[in-house]
């Protein structure tokens, strides 16, 4: 015999139900089996908020119980056809009719005893197994209807009885040796009392029915039917990559359904347990599913993290002082206060020193807990021997569970680091000798950011997920989404990076998709996004909480990058291209840095200085190996490479900056580059990476531009101001020529010293044929002296600068 239980979810309205007794028909077709039903979905709560409305005298209870008369009607004339309704509507009726005499009492009196709570919320599973029997009837299953309460017996506890076991396997087995019908329907949750009183079981009771019932025949086996497909890896409506647990083990279930996996309830495993009857745990929606099976050993490999659950709304409560130390009884009477007062305990952990207890316990009962406690230990704290109580609220216990654990080193570590490098910060930790279960109690806002980074660390193929949220979606921008779509495969497949555009803005409008814009369609949601806002922006990034967060600055806007060390404290990564930061105060500079290490969020900027080239990286490893930087001497400004290799007497100067800024090569302010303040900022900017403290106004510029045109304040003035002074362009260009030498803008640093500047370059030069947009820097260290260290290449263009930041991404998606 098989007994099966179906959930609220599974029995919530007639279509359900006609899934349901399919489900039971293929069943009982060479089986005999018991059923037990829950209530219609979410009706216990409404029964119980309809007692409440009535015991404080609000006639709103009259139209919530309409509603669940008419919800319950509904399904007989949804199940049943008309001509065979009127008996099964009478004894509805019967039913609700009595329901209703209980709530008019409690509005008279104004009470609601335990007595009448739990005869009122025995209703739901009354009307529903009443209802469903009699459509298996009228569908011909050769099926039989039980009362639960003339099965179980009960203490008088009434909401949360004790089952008198041996009185109930007693009547269990007795009335199942005796049935002769294929199918019994038994409502769930429901018992008595020797003298016939409704009691419930609390909360799961309809799974702690079934397992009852198994336990007392034999069961060959225990199914919950319920709205998913077995035990996952994790809460699949939160972390959307878990998977069911093919094979679990009775201890790992009970510690799962501890930590908040409400497929199960924890008591129910106990009677199963004894008698090792396996349970099975299978979904209404998807038969065909394998579900998870729960046995005392289960069989195959067996990963040694099972789960990851967790508990919301906790409370931590602290207990600490000098004066507990060496002191025995505390704890006794800690854990006494909170037995008076009905508390239950969820975590337990103590410093070794004796200094402090802490308690993890629910939201709502905080309040109360720490009344008690401040009043049991009065003397103690008005004598300074222990502090008043301390209450932390709105956190939650994250657990990692598998029983096989205990045999692999290095868990705890790994979760715990994993748990750092998404800086979600553990307030406490708590591990039992069996090791079957490390918990840690985090805040609560962290709970969804931290069970996926740990499912992905446990279960996953070793895929990291990474979360973009894009500043600046124009001409670098565009191209920087396209190449990420292009390789979207590439990088999933050989680097296992799961790359998610989350928030896009430009400087009109943002938008934002927490499971990833499709990068086909990405500009369409964004034009209609809402008005941009930098702050708004930031703070969805922040609400959002996700791992892996990498907040990335397509601009050349100062406003924006200010903004970095609020995301950088969040723990979001930032990769800019915008030179601003890095080139503003040296105070600033370090500080961004300092924050970066602090909250363990990378701050990259390879793309500041030569676009997509390895300058910075290629310095960074030159000075981490111990080398000194003496002497740079670049090239370093793309649009000022491609004006100077284009220009000739043949053109103007004013044609040829007009062609950079189109093709790209230019700040959207041709100006910032020809007035060599960009330059200045990349000069700057490598030497700090040097190890240098210097300042932007530490460094010379020496500019080409007559004063008029590095006055101008537009972009059409600034080149009114080109084609005025094109005498002078033209008379740089010929002394250059004369001398048979090219015109470039260099920048070196020197003895702690730097400046920038056009230069005659010979033709024996290294940047004498530098071509089109192209950077060159030369290092000259300690170990490269005579011959330095060279790199060159593009150093301009949409392109190789979304390049530049794409390999950024990339970075960080290895640490």
């Amino acid at each position: 015999m098989n007994v099966l239980k179906f959930g609220g979810t599974s029995v919530a309205n007639a279509q359900n139900i006609s899934q349901v007794i399919d489900i039971i028909s293929k069943a009982s077709t060479d089986k005999k089996i018991a059923v037990v039903v829950s209530a219609f979905g979410n009706t216990t709560n409404m029964l119980l908020k309809t007692a409440e409305l009535a015991a404080v005298k609000d006639e709103h209870y009259k139209s919530l119980l309409q509603e669940i008369e008419n919800r319950h009607m509904q399904v007989v004339k949804d199940l049943i056809p008309v001509t065979a309704q009127s008996g099964i509507i009478s004894h509805t009726k019967r039913l609700l009719n009595y329901l209703e005499t209980l709530y008019e009492g409690c509005f008279l009196l104004r009470e609601l005893t335990p007595k009448t709570l739990a005869t009122i919320a025995s209703f739901g599973e009354l009307l529903s197994s009443y209802i469903i029997s009699e459509v298996m009837r009228f569908r011909e299953l050769d099926s039989i209807y039980k009362d639960s309460r003339e099965l179980i017996i009960t203490s008088e506890s009434y909401e949360n009885a004790q089952v008198e076991i041996r009185t109930t396997a007693k009547n269990c087995v007795d009335f199942f040796k005796e049935n002769k019908h294929q199918v019994v329907i038994l409502p769930g949750f429901i018992a008595a009392t020797e003298n016939g009183e409704t009691t419930t079981l609390g909360r799961g009771g309809s799974d702690y029915t079934a397992a009852i019932i198994a336990a007392a025949v034999n069961a060959s086996q225990l199914q919950i039917w319920t709205d998913v497909s077995g035990m996952y890896t994790s809460n699949p409506r939160i972390v959307k990559q878990a998977t069911p647990i093919p094979h679990i083990s009775y201890q790992e279930a009970m510690e799962l359904s501890h930590f908040g996996a409400k497929v199960i309830y924890p008591p129910t495993i106990q009677p199963v347990l004894e008698k090792e009857i396996p349970i099975l745990i299978k979904n209404t929606f998807k038969p065909e599913a394998e579900g998870t099976l729960i046995t005392k050993n289960p069989t195959g490999k067996q990963q040694a993290v099972k789960g990851i659950s967790y508990i919301e709304n906790i409370s931590l409560l602290t207990l600490e002082g000098s004066g507990m130390i060496g002191i025995p009884g505390f704890s006794k009477r800690l854990f006494e206060t909170l037995l008076a007062q009905k508390i239950n305990i969820v975590l337990i952990t103590q410093a070794s020193s004796e200094h402090s207890i802490c308690i993890g316990i629910n939201d709502k009962e905080a309040s109360k807990a720490k009344m008690a406690i401040d009043e049991t230990f009065a003397y103690e704290i008005s004598s300074g021997k222990v502090n008043s109580i301390l209450v932390e609220q709105q956190l939650a216990v994250l657990a990692l569970v598998g029983e096989n654990m205990k045999n692999h080193q290095g868990l705890s570590g790994k979760m715990f680091s994993t748990l750092g490098k998404n800086n979600v910060n553990i307030r406490a930790i708590a591990q039992g000798a069996s090791e079957k279960n490390i918990s840690a109690v985090i805040n609560s806002d962290d709970a969804k950011k931290a069970l996926n980074a740990l499912h992905e660390e446990f279960f996953e193929e070793k895929i990291k997920q990474l979360n973009l949220f894009v500043v600046g979606v124009g001409n670098v921008g565009e191209r920087f989404i396209a190449q990420l779509h292009k390789q979207n495969k590439f990088l999933l497949e050989q680097l296992k990076l799961n790359i998610r555009v989350i928030g896009v803005s430009n400087s009109r409008t943002m938008a934002f998709n927490s499971e990833g814009f499709d990068l086909n369609t990405w500009n369409d949601k964004l034009a209609k996004g809402s008005k941009a806002s930098l702050d708004e922006f930031h703070d969805t990034a922040k609400s959002l909480n996700l791992r892996n967060s990498i907040f990335i600055d397509i601009t050349a806007s100062e406003t924006v990058s200010k903004m970095y060390e609020h995301y950088l404290r969040n723990n979001i990564a930032v990769v800019t291209c915008n030179k601003i930061a890095c080139a503003s105060q040296y105070e600033n500079y370090q500080n961004l840095k300092r924050i970066s290490r602090k909250y363990n969020a990378p701050f990259l900027f390879e793309t500041n200085v030569g676009a997509g080239l390895p300058i910075i990286d290629t310095l960074k490893n030159l000075i981490a190996s111990g080398d000194r930087v003496h002497k740079i001497q670049a090239v370093l400004s793309g649009s000022l490479n491609f004006v100077f290799n284009n220009f000739s007497n043949d053109n103007t100067f004013k044609e040829v900056v007009t062609q950079a800024q189109a093709e790209g090569y230019t700040e959207p302010d041709p100006k910032i580059d020809l007035s060599g303040v960009d330059v200045a900022r990349k000069i700057l900017i490598l030497a700090r990476e040097s190890g240098y403290v210097m300042e932007l106004e530490d460094i010379q510029n020496n500019s080409f531009l007559p004063e008029e045109s590095l006055a101008t304040n537009t972009n059409d003035a600034f080149y009114a101001s080109l084609e005025k002074h094109e005498a002078h362009f033209q008379k740089i260009y010929k002394e250059a020529n004369d001398k048979n030498c090219r015109l470039k803008y260099v920048a070196t640093f020197e003895d702690g010293k730097a400046k920038v500047g056009l230069q005659h370059i010979p033709s024996d030069h290294p940047f004498y044929n530098l071509e089109g947009s192209d950077n060159i820097v030369l290092f000259y260290t300690d170990r490269y002296v005579a011959q330095p260290l060279q790199v060159k290449g593009a150093g301009a263009g949409a392109e190789v600068t979304a390049s530049g930041i794409f390999a950024d991404v990339i970075r960080i998606g290895k640490f």
